[in-house]
């Protein structure tokens, strides 16, 4: 089992900055690739940056100037840096863990932000 907990989300004005964090524990193997995507009501979730199998970091093209993801793969963190926010950036935003073909998912925390 592998659970990814969230921390970080809420509410932030547009043009502000959210910082969010999770961790990965339990029976974690290398490798393994973590990243974070996000889900607006009734749609599908959509990748906001992740580490590829190749070692890289891949963003959505339309969030890349805006988001920084950061990977410590000794403590099984990821952090996911959100600058300029804009009210359609509201979603709810999940962590996620790839390892031995299996996707973990965190719970999801909810991020607004207001105009």
């Amino acid at each position: 089992q592998v659970q990814l907990v969230e921390s970080g989300g809420g509410l932030v004005q547009a043009g502000g900055s959210l910082r969010l964090s999770c961790a990965a524990s339990g029976n974690i193997y290398k490798p393994n690739y973590m990243g974070w995507y996000r889900q607006y009501p009734g749609k599908q979730r959509e990748v906001v940056g992740r580490l590829t199998s190749r070692g890289t970091l891949y963003y959505q093209d339309s969030l890349k100037d805006r988001v920084t993801i950061s990977i410590d793969n000794a403590k099984n963190t990821v952090l996911l840096q959100m600058n300029g926010l804009k009210p359609e950036d509201t979603a709810v935003y999940y962590c996620n863990l790839f390892q031995r073909n299996t996707d973990y998912w965190g719970q999801g925390t909810q991020v607004t932000v207001s105009s």
